[in-house]
């Protein structure tokens, strides 16, 4: 479930027991890298969070602005959604893009573009097939369907994504 050893025993130690599987689940739920960024929180921590030009910082609002002149914002908003791609890959991929896209709209924003950094595994693989073309088409029928171009992006295939695979969206708006 993507606990790690120690996870585990401190599961056991809050809840004075074992648990069961419904709680391991929650647990494993809340606690991965796509709600609690249990890997990257301490790289985002560092990132500036102050600045003239910053509007509304990380953490502060559904998306980050940033004064581009000439009365004008930049909204921005970058998710991962590694393991629901992974479980069901079109519908975890365009639930991401869908996210990131409500999160600018959610700023009063215009979304303008989207980006994409993808990661994964042997594509000999019939299952990895399967997972880049459900997270491919989810990423870009959610985009079309509200007319978001898809701009720039990345994608690596690597031998150490064949368990995870990594599907992070970005999405960037304009609003006065």
């Amino acid at each position: 479930m993507g606990l790690t050893e120690e996870e585990f025993q401190r599961i056991i130690k809050i809840l004075g027991r074992t648990p069961n599987f419904t709680e391991l689940s929650i647990y494993s739920v809340m606690w991965s890298e796509h709600c609690s960024y249990k890997n990257s929180i301490k790289w985002l921590k560092t990132l500036p969070r102050t600045g003239k030009h910053l509007l509304v910082g990380a953490g502060e609002e559904n998306a980050g602005l940033i004064d581009i002149g000439d009365g004008l914002a930049c909204a921005f908003k970058i998710e991962s959604h590694n393991h629901p791609s992974a479980i069901e890959p079109y519908q975890g991929a365009a639930t991401g893009v869908g996210g990131i896209h409500r999160d600018i709209f959610t700023m009063g924003a215009r979304p303008i573009a989207a980006l994409n950094s993808l990661r994964f595994g042997d594509l000999s693989s019939k299952n990895m097939r399967r997972l880049v073309d459900g997270v491919v088409r989810g990423i870009g029928d959610y985009g079309n369907c509200f007319g978001v171009p898809t701009v720039g992006g990345e994608t690596y295939f690597m031998d150490c994504y064949n368990q995870n695979i990594l599907v992070n969206a970005m999405s960037v708006g304009i609003v006065k």
